[in-house]
């Protein structure tokens, strides 16, 4: 069914008359059902020993990019040689403070605290943001949201800098698009690096090969480093379960090795190398370098790669740990690694390409070469893993067009596989491998990556402090102002290498940038045109309980992106149909700036006109690291929470209100203990079950006990024969109706609109997966409404 409406941005169909009155208290928002889903979450406290075990864990999801950056700082550091020694302990003692300043103090110490509820990325630090301030692009939020476990947010009076900056915000849309925009090209960057990453870790791994037998050419290391990506993507789809648990050993073994060869190679080579780490040879290159010595710190700033996959790689380990593994561990051992490479350089400068494999003594150099290709590849599985990761964040905040999502492990829930993403970002990373084919040309590449990424970081990390942390303005402007020297001269130095390999990660950006910000362009537009075009409600209840149609046995769930109102699939789909189904439930299937909504607060369920039209409305509330489709019962306990609903519902109308009180209290006390009765672990299949899962809830005393309940027997006969009713539609069949809307742009819009919304976007539309299939809607149970608008 197609349906073509020309809408434009001031037509709205709710009149501000007495309709939008009555609209008004006919479809509230749904305070009173979110005051009942009680605050289960508790921040979880671990064991010295636990911290210490997590803390080993996170080498090998966390600091594998990091750690195997001694494979080619040096060589793209000095591409034509080392000309003075100076210059060498100039660039060490560069290297010394670039990992003291980024990685420990600004990362390790202060924005790993900026995580989302242990998430951590760009998107986590715009999620944050949103919570703190009116700035989401799509306003599909309410205040029952603001009632979740997972939406804190900080409080501040209306003078203070933080709500003045706040009110900023909120009313200036060209500053809300442009942080936007800000966090798509940081995310885009990410992606480039996840790219990148594979090919300079794997090529200068397997390039140990052509150190230790000099008559093997170039090309052959390439070839072997194409066959090792291959092997790498391909496993991607099985996941990591089973050998992740190598992946800590392996990392740390590499770390204890680079921090050995180290301490070896100082004590035989040039212990005076150690006078790097005063922060006067810092000084003393720049004056001495002049331009060829600020063109190096392209090279020098690959010592620092693998930053921005830290924050990304967050995941479950608590802050603590990684700060523990960072400075007991990663730090010393990298420390080491490039004081010893210097050591050795000081007396071979000629080895300057392949410094590391060089530096080797022979007794070891095929175990470290064994050893250093594994930890090239559990880097390069950190950086894909973390692709996925933010492709799956992206995905949930309207920001990149519907794609597969497998879960690769049952244990762990942030294992995840993109097929579509995996294959794209094999192709682009052999292509740049086999391209290319030197480390020098791919670390200019990725050193551009990383320091955007890490200037957008700063960036939103200033409102972060602002809006979340609610600091001090000076502290601000000292955070602001060391991390904007640092950064900003590193990337005034990449910018010179840009036509020497520097593009690369610029064009992959681009393109990523221009289908997310295409794609979310289209959806703000199309759930605009769905806000604007929503029925009446009062309207819909004019019709009478019949809705005047024939109301067929069964049970229709209609999905929309809107929390509230009747959307306009539904009177279109009354209008060409004379029937409908004795149960009609709205479903809203929203994602919230939220890193996941626990399972007990997920359903929120109310009832829509009178009991005798039998309509209702449910909305499920999802973060962006949660997975609706990997919620295979979706369907079963959406009707637990509507079964639960009806029960509640009448026992409150039957019950005075301290009876209502009483069983409040009853479901927060026991929901501390993991008894609240909730449509994630309670099976409300038939009318005897429902009422059970009440009688669990309440003491044996209680008037609102089954078994007490003499005085209201009207009331509880109307509610069992409304569970019973709603049994035998849902065994009658469930029909999903879900909405396809599709959205063009009017003749008269601009070139650059008809472009986007005409083209990219349609054929982004096109190829990307059905609604459907996202939703997990049995193919004969499946009914598609479709329109047309003009935007």
């Amino acid at each position: 069914m197609q349906m073509a409406r020309r809408m434009s941005a001031d037509e709205n169909t709710d009149n501000k008359g007495g309709v939008w009155a009555l609209d008004q208290q006919l479809d509230q928002p749904m305070d009173e059902e979110a005051k009942r889903l009680r605050n289960m979450y508790k921040e979880k406290k671990y064991s010295t020993l636990m911290l210490l075990q997590l803390a080993f864990q996170s080498l090998g999801v966390v600091y594998g990019d990091l750690g195997t950056s001694p494979l080619y700082v040096f060589y793209n550091t000095f591409p034509d040689g080392i000309g003075d020694p100076e210059d060498l302990i100039g660039a060490l003692s560069v290297i010394i403070y670039s990992l003291t300043l980024i990685p420990l103090l600004k990362y390790v110490f202060i924005v790993c605290r900026a995580n989302d509820n242990g998430q951590g990325g760009t998107f986590a630090l715009y999620s944050l943001l949103c919570r703190h301030a009116k700035i989401k692009a799509i306003p599909n939020q309410d205040q029952t949201d603001e009632a979740l476990t997972t939406y804190s947010r900080s409080t501040f009076g209306e003078q203070s800098f933080a709500a003045r900056t706040k009110r900023w915000l909120e009313g200036h849309a060209l500053m809300q698009s442009t942080l936007l925009i800000l966090v798509l090209v940081g995310s885009c960057m990410v992606i480039g690096d996840g790219i990148l990453t594979p090919a300079i870790s794997v090529l200068s791994a397997v390039g140990g090969i052509n150190v230790g037998h000099p008559k093997i050419s170039n090309g052959v290391v390439v070839l072997v480093a194409v066959v090792i990506l291959i092997l790498l993507f391909t496993m991607q789809r099985h996941g990591t379960d089973k050998v992740g648990w190598l992946f800590a050993p392996v990392v740390l073994l590499w770390f204890l090795v680079i921090g050995g060869i180290g301490m070896f190679n100082i004590w035989k080579y040039d212990r005076s190398i150690l006078k790097a780490f005063s922060p006067v040879y810092v000084y003393r290159f720049f004056k001495r370098g002049g331009k060829d010595g600020w063109t190096s710190l392209g090279g020098i700033m690959l010592s620092i790669t693998g930053t921005e996959a830290l924050f990304a790689d967050l995941s479950h380990f608590p802050v603590p740990s990684i700060q523990i593994a960072f400075t007991s561990v990663v730090f010393p051992c990298l420390l080491l690694a490039y004081c010893g490479q210097a050591a050795y350089l000081m007396k071979n400068s000629n080895n300057v390409i392949g410094a590391f494999y060089h530096s080797i003594p022979d007794s070891i150099y095929w175990p470290v070469f064994i050893v250093a290709t594994a930890a090239a590849v559990v880097a390069s599985q950190a950086t894909i893993t973390a692709t996925f990761s933010l492709i799956k964040q992206a995905l949930a905040l309207g920001c990149f067009p519907r794609v597969k999502v497998v879960h690769t492990s049952r244990k762990y829930r942030h294992q995840i596989y993109i097929p579509e993403i995996n294959w794209i970002v094999m192709i682009l990373c052999i292509a740049v491998t086999a391209g290319f084919k030197n480390q020098n040309q791919i670390g200019n590449a990725s050193g551009t990556a990383v320091c955007i990424v890490m200037l957008v970081t700063t960036l939103l990390m200033i409102l972060v402090m602002i809006l979340v942390w609610r600091c001090h303005w000076i502290l601000v402007l000292i955070f602001t102002g060391l991390s904007l020297v640092v950064e900003g001269t590193y990337f005034s130095a990449v910018l010179l290498k840009v036509n020497q390999g520097g593009w690369v990660p610029l064009v992959i950006a681009a393109a990523f940038f221009v289908i997310m910000y295409v794609w979310h362009y289209g959806t703000v537009k199309r759930f605009e045109i769905e806000m604007h075009s929503k029925v009446s409600m009062a309207w819909i209840l004019g019709l009478g309980p019949s809705l005047g149609l024939v109301r067929v046995p069964g049970i229709g769930l209609v999905y929309s992106e809107l929390a509230s109102g009747v959307p306009r699939i539904f009177s279109h789909f009354i209008t060409n149909l004379p029937a409908i189904h004795s149960v009609v439930v709205f479903v809203c299937v929203k994602y919230l700036p939220v890193c996941t909504v626990p399972e007990e607060e997920r359903f929120l369920v109310k009832r829509i006109g009178p009991k005798n039209f039998h309509m209702f409305r449910c909305v499920a509330r999802y973060g962006y690291k949660d997975d609706h489709k990997k919620d295979d019962d979706f369907e079963k306990k959406l009707f637990q929470s509507l079964f639960m609903f009806v029960r509640l519902e009448s026992l409150m109308e039957a019950s005075s209100d301290s009876d209502v009180s009483s069983l409040l209290e009853q479901q927060t006390k026991q929901s501390e203990d993991g008894l609240f009765c909730n449509s994630s672990n309670i099976l409300h299949s038939d009318v005897d079950q429902s009422i059970a899962s009440v009688d669990s809830i309440v003491p044996d005393d209680s008037p609102l006990h089954s078994n007490n309940i003499t005085s209201v027997p009207a009331s509880s006969k109307v509610e069992t024969d409304e569970i019973e009713f709603l049994n035998n539609c849902r065994d009658t069949g469930v029909v999903h109706i879900l909405g396809n809307t599709v959205i063009k742009a009017r003749r008269e819009s601009k070139f650059w609109k008809k472009i986007a919304i005409d083209y990219l976007y349609a054929f982004l539309r096109k190829i990307c997966r059905e609604n459907s299939v996202m939703f997990n809607v049995p193919h004969e149970s499946l009914l598609n409404v479709g329109q047309v608008f003009y935007v």
